[in-house]
């Protein structure tokens, strides 16, 4: 699971999403092999199209491409954002694996919460992300991501 390229989608017009992205790209340690795309870009619609279970959900998708015959893995909700504390390593996969122990509709219920409130949450505050040229290649659609 650790070696898959992994596609974090995001929320691109919620600037705690951003706030996210941002966390995630100040706190991952070595591999850096995580990229990132708007849930409006080209990408996310194209896998979104792919994947109808996906019509409702409008926060993070953990998206990893299927390996030959190998079929495409999509997280939402609270396990995408505990898959993604597992990808920062450090301190935070023990933390990600925890979260894993607490039922998925009590952690969803929560994440639901806040999810519905995201956009309140940080009012005001940049929703655009900017990362360093390195990072930037890393985002795929750059254009729609911002």
């Amino acid at each position: 699971m650790d070696d898959q390229p992994a596609l974090l989608l995001f929320d691109g017009t919620c600037g705690f999403c951003a706030r996210g992205v941002q966390f995630v790209l100040q706190h991952e340690r070595y591999r850096r092999t995580l990229q990132f795309a708007s849930l409006g870009s080209a990408t996310g619609s194209a896998i979104r199209a792919r994947h109808p279970e996906l019509n409702h959900v409008d926060s993070v998708i953990w998206y990893e491409a299927g390996s030959g015959a190998g079929a495409e893995r999509v997280l939402t909700r609270s396990t995408a954002a505990l898959r993604v504390l597992q990808y920062l390593g450090g301190a935070w996969r023990p933390l990600g694996w925890l979260g894993m122990i607490v039922p998925r509709r009590v952690r969803d219920g929560v994440y639901a919460s806040i999810a519905r409130h995201r956009h309140q949450i940080l009012r005001g505050a940049p929703v655009c992300v900017v990362p360093s040229p390195e990072q930037r290649a890393r985002f795929i659609d750059w254009d729609m991501a911002t």
